[in-house]
């Protein structure tokens, strides 16, 4: 008792961590957009952590956890609306007695709310509220239970070859960020840049963000947060293998900020402080895969090459002509995929064989999430339409969607 008692308390208050991550993830979004649009981005932020938590308890922690696979073997099942943990629960032994069935419960939801965040940092300042709220809604409801249901609820990715040989994914860098992500690229594609991204040429043209410091104050905080995101993932209180976990994960972030500062620095002559920041978040976002596996000096390379990832990437972006405005996908989507590939490079499994799997699930995800994500996008655009017309984007989505300004004019007494 003891032993639960001890690896339940950590469980909860990596649950409390994963949760201020979502305080990160506001500050960070404002920080990087325009002051008119502060309040559209709290209110989404503010949707995405109660409805995620809502539908998660009505149906979607049993449609990732289904238990038996009765409706498509290893691809979906289904275990019932709402949360019961059956009649023949022990405490004791859920989970091999690392935490109880409601901590499972909370510790996840807060997992499933974040794929829906990612998407609304990368609709910044040109989505309709109602639009973003229906689509985040269907996205937490039906792809990321049901991406998830095949690792951590038994599916088929978790045998892909055979028992010994399946994918794996320690925390998330694709079954959490690059669901997201991929999710976030689609949306951005049907919504198009906002008004004054590319000029008439197709050249990418700098939108300053509001407040550089609360984004920086955003960042730290998910740092800070991701200690509960990786550490959590340990599933209990285990001493060595929570404390390894901890150090590749700050290492990682440590090198991803340096290597994305570094190689900003080299391609455009300055020191961009948002370079540096999305290259500490994309070291996070690759260490999550493996942070259980790596070696110190293994986490560092792991870091470096996320950094280096995010600059190119939000390269690759502007050359599309594809408008992220807080750097969403270049972390969460191409360094989830890096760091998911990592895993077959550097893990304890590392082979051609494990990298296939690791990488034949990378496909597979991208091509389920880009599928679905293109159906609920078109819905939603048939239903209520995409994007708010120009003058309310000019004007700020504050007012045109919510009325009011975040901040009041104190030149007026």
């Amino acid at each position: 008792m003891e032993l639960l008692t001890s690896n339940n308390v950590w469980m909860m208050i990596c649950t409390a961590l994963v949760f201020f991550m979502h305080l990160g993830f506001s500050f960070l979004e404002i920080g990087l957009t325009r002051q008119k649009n502060t309040i559209n981005i709290l209110f989404k932020n503010f949707f995405v952590i109660t409805m995620g938590l809502l539908v998660y308890c009505g149906f979607g922690f049993n449609l990732m956890y289904p238990g038996e696979f009765g409706i498509i073997e290893g691809v979906l099942g289904f275990a019932g609306f709402g949360l019961d943990p059956g009649i023949d629960y022990d405490q004791l032994t859920y989970a091999g007695g690392g935490y109880t069935y409601w901590t499972d419960f909370l510790f996840q939801g807060m997992f499933a709310a974040t794929a829906a965040t990612i998407i609304s940092g990368a609709v910044a300042e040109r989505i309709k509220i109602g639009s973003f709220m229906l689509l985040a809604f269907l996205y937490v409801s039906i792809i990321y239970p049901i991406v998830g249901s095949w690792q951590w609820g038994g599916g088929f990715f978790s045998t892909f070859i055979s028992e010994d040989l399946g994918f794996y994914d320690f925390a998330g860098s694709t079954l959490v960020h690059s669901v997201g992500g991929w999710g976030a690229l689609v949306v951005i594609y049907f919504l198009g840049a906002r008004k004054g991204k590319f000029s008439s040429d197709g050249k990418p043209l700098a939108i300053p963000g509001s407040n550089l410091p609360l984004s920086a104050a955003g960042v730290l905080i998910l740092w800070l947060g991701w200690f509960g995101f990786n550490g959590g993932s340990v599933l209990s209180a285990d001493p060595a293998l929570t404390s390894l976990t901890l150090v590749t994960t700050c290492l990682a972030a440590a090198a991803g900020g340096i290597g994305a500062a570094v190689l900003s620095g080299i391609l455009y002559k300055n020191l961009d402080l948002t370079m540096f920041m999305n290259g500490v978040l994309g070291g996070l976002v690759g260490i999550t895969a493996g942070a259980d596996q790596m070696l110190p000096h293994t986490a560092i390379l792991i870091g470096l090459i996320a950094g280096g990832i995010v600059v190119l990437s939000v390269a690759l972006l502007d050359k599309c002509k594809l408008d992220d405005p807080v750097g969403a996908i270049p972390v969460h989507l191409f360094c989830g995929i890096w760091g998911t590939l990592a895993v077959g490079l550097f893990g304890e499994l590392a082979g051609f064989d494990q990298f296939m799997v690791q990488l034949a699930c990378v496909g597979i995800t991208g091509v389920f999430c880009v599928i679905g994500g293109t159906v609920i996008t078109l819905i939603v655009k048939s239903i209520a339409g995409l994007r708010v017309d120009e003058k309310e984007e000019e004007d700020g989505l504050d007012i045109a969607e919510h009325g009011t300004r975040a901040y009041g004019d104190f030149s007026i007494n």
